[in-house]
């Protein structure tokens, strides 16, 4: 295979403790095809010698306690049932939750690292920035009604998954403040291969909806220096039943269980080798994501028989096309990198609600409309190699980027129930938002001694909408013998506000229930409409860790602290009121909060070389602290702890058998209902602590067929959502449930079979 590393990710690779793409080296750049004789490749005389950087690369990474790595083995020895979010969620610092602590759509569950929230965390797919979620409208929660961004690629296509989590996630700006996911997909390959697969899960319980997925791919050379890779995905997961949670109806209407999913992807690049030294790749991909209604809504049970007879139909689809054009160098002084790449999503979806008790609850079983998604990014940059007294690589790069957002929809609430706003039309309004960011950063990698080393990095940002932001990182290692290092690092990171919370022409009408406990409810109700005079979010990371390696052994343990303000929430503050008195609110910057816990690892190598046949390997994260300084209130609901252990038998060449266990600690509910009120009876209920295991096993029967198959939570540990995000009066499922907001599916079993040529 041509190494991606060498060509594709080198530059990222030398941003010192920033880059999520350093472990490519030691595994992809020896012993290709067209290496030298030693596996190492060999520019032409005088250009950088890449054996050389991959050495600098590999001590990079193991510089970073806050990265985490997924290979393609790791997947197929425990795959993902749709969402690669189902084996992402098993790394240390991650968990699955909504945008908020809310527990709205709690079944809809994204990426949270380190407590920091969805939001938080950037989706990366070859290290162009994926934020199509960006285009589905931010109720007053701070939720989303999405499934996120880590579904856009299917799980057969990923060479490898790399999670950075706190100050070596700084380096990528805005919304990596918890940290980074970037999804590595296969390389074409200098001769041709090809496959077939396909997937089957099937629960044990008749309520909740079965997985099937296909996939084909083709790579290859075309000509000399030309080669090619398409891939192709069928994916669906049937919704869970409305009788999975009927024990906790109130009315006619439970608790909704996960919804259903049709993925449909086709992708394609084409890479032109021009010099041993110089390629570009072309790279396309079309997605579509269709929902399978399950009964899931926001705030209410309004029009519960509408609702009810949508169960099975898509309600909503994505259609996401992207592009890319890169090219890469390796030259006598350095490497450099320029990418532009170009995403476009229509968000597709039958008419929500836009006020009060109705918000999101399907208004219309007929009428759709569709909020247009583009996001443009160009980005370059240099590593420069040096000797200034100490062994140094130097990082310039910069980053521009667009957002572009039309939602008709969202924006033509009329003013004519609540009474007009000062500087807003009464109906419909001007439906676009846009933003640009430019950022400049550099960093060095500083080897002091053969045992230290010493990273310091900024990187400046210009906003057109909230001005300039500077984010400055140190990070060390030092290695305290052969086995034993230290490492540390500490970063200022930021997020901008998103373009409806920006947006003075989104504005949401509360109707009259939702206005701020601490006033008097006006006849008129409230309205809670989007700022551009916001500051962006910004956070303080720090962490500081020990690592033990030797001959198979790996243990280590991380202390992380971040401290976040002026996160953007829905005020409960009047600045104004309306022609016929109903309370203006506005988007906010709220309080400060600390987020800050444990994080460790430890692996057992059992049996054989460095634990090749036998291992058990286990990591943990224990959260200390995960508040709102000013009101105690979570800013994700999350375990108090999580523990993932497998023990992994290569039981022959050909066999590999593991059983794996997660275990979940209990999940303190928020305090206040989202008028500011204290929440109260079963709205403080806290989700217990629970355990889940899993058994599987892979079978090489030749070198063209393989085959898979397990059984996914081995003991019948099923959670049942019983309620949403409010009070006993105002929430999704009639009864208010605290912290019990989503579904653990049950025992199910799955089969895999593959294909190769």
């Amino acid at each position: 295979m041509y190494s991606r590393f060498r060509l594709a990710h080198l530059p990222l690779a030398l941003l010192a403790v920033s880059s999520p793409l350093l472990a490519e080296a030691a595994e992809e750049v020896t012993g290709e095809e067209g290496a030298a004789g030693d596996g190492s490749y060999r520019a032409e005389e005088g250009a950088l010698e890449l054996d050389d950087v991959l050495v600098t690369a590999e001590r990079e990474l193991k510089q970073q306690p806050g990265v985490s790595i997924i290979t393609a083995d790791d997947i197929k020895k425990r795959p993902p049932v749709n969402d690669l979010s189902d084996i992402i969620r098993k790394m240390p610092g991650v968990n699955l939750t909504g945008n908020s602590s809310s527990g709205q759509y709690g079944n809809n569950r994204q990426i949270d690292i380190r407590g920091m929230g969805p939001e938080n965390t950037l989706i990366l797919i070859d290290g162009k920035p994926v934020r199509s979620r960006n285009s589905v409208r931010m109720g007053r929660s701070g939720e989303r009604n999405t499934r996120g961004d880590t579904n856009w690629v299917p799980a057969e296509l990923v060479e490898r998954i790399e999670v950075l989590r706190g100050p070596a996630a700084a380096r990528y700006g805005s919304g990596a403040m918890g940290g980074v996911v970037n999804i590595i997909t296969k390389a074409p390959t200098e001769k041709t291969h090809g496959s077939v697969s396909t997937y089957y899960n099937s629960p044990e319980s008749e309520y909740e909806g079965l997985s099937k997925r296909y996939n084909f791919s083709l790579t290859g050379p075309l000509v000399q220096g030309l080669s090619y890779r398409i891939h192709g995905n069928v994916n669906k997961t049937e919704a869970d039943d409305f009788g999975l949670n009927s024990a906790y109806a109130t009315g006619t209407t439970p608790p909704a269980g996960k919804e259903g999913v049709r993925n449909r992807d086709l992708t394609g690049m084409l890479r032109w080798d021009l010099t041993p030294q110089q390629t570009i790749e072309i790279e396309g991909s079309y997605s579509r994501q269709g929902n399978i209604y399950a009964g899931d809504r926001a705030v209410s049970t309004t029009g519960s028989s509408l609702l009810n007879s949508l169960w099975g139909r898509e309600t909503n689809i994505m259609y996401r096309r992207a592009g890319s054009l890169t090219h890469r160098g390796n030259w006598d002084w350095g490497t450099s990198q320029l990418v532009f790449s170009y995403e476009n999503t229509r968000n597709r979806r039958l008419d929500e609600g836009l006020a009060g008790a109705t918000e999101t609850s399907i208004a219309d079983a007929l009428t759709m409309s569709t909020s247009e998604y583009d996001n443009y990014a160009l980005s370059g940059e240099v590593n420069l190699p040096f000797d200034f007294g100490f062994n140094q690589v130097a990082t310039l790069g910069f980053e521009y980027t667009k957002e572009v957002l039309d939602d008709p929809y969202s924006t033509s609430y009329t003013t004519a129930t609540g009474g007009t706003i000062s500087g807003v039309s009464t109906g419909s309004r001007d439906s676009e938002a846009t933003n640009e960011n430019i950022a400049f950063f550099v960093e060095d990698n500083i080897h002091l001694t053969d045992r230290w080393t010493l990273t310091p990095g900024v990187r400046f940002d210009n906003h057109t909408q909230f001005g300039s932001n500077w984010s400055p990182s140190l990070n060390t290692s030092y290695q305290l013998t052969d086995a034993i290092s230290l490492k540390g690092g500490l970063s200022r990171a930021f997020k901008a506000p998103n373009l409806y919370q920006s947006n003075s022409n989104y504005i949401y009408y509360t109707m009259g229930n939702g206005c701020p406990s601490d006033y008097t409810t006006p006849s008129s109700g409230c309205y809670i409409q989007g700022s551009d005079d916001l500051d962006a979010e910004k956070s303080w990371n720090f962490e500081a860790g020990i690592a033990y390696a030797e001959k198979g052994w790996n243990a280590g343990v991380t202390y992380f602290r971040n401290e976040y303000e002026d996160k953007v929430v829905a005020g409960l503050t009047p600045v104004a009121t309306s022609s016929k008195g109903a309370y203006i609110l506005q988007w906010e910057n709220a309080s400060k909060a600390v987020v800050a816990g444990w994080e460790g690892t430890l692996n057992i190598p059992l049996m054989g070389e460095e634990g090749d046949v036998l291992s058990w390997n286990t990591n943990f994260t224990y959260m200390i602290e995960n508040k709102n300084k000013r009101t105690g209130e979570p800013l994700s609901v999350i375990p108090k702890f999580t523990v993932n252990s497998i023990l992994d038998w290569q039981a022959t060449q050909a066999l590999n058998l593991n059983l794996s266990m997660t275990l979940y600690g209990y999940q303190d509910p928020r305090q206040l209902t989202s008028t500011g009120a204290a929440a109260s009876g079963s709205d403080l209920k806290q989700q217990g602590g629970y355990t889940l295991w899993a058994i599987n096993g892979n079978y090489e029967l030749t070198k063209n067929w393989s085959f898979g198959a397990g059984i996914n939570n081995l003991f019948d540990k099923e959670i049942k959502r019983e309620g949403s995000y409010s009070s006993s009066s105002n929430s999704s499922s009639g009864t208010g449930a605290g912290a019990s907001t989503y579904n653990e599916p049950g025992r199910a079993y799955y089969a895999s079979a593959k294909f190769t040529f």
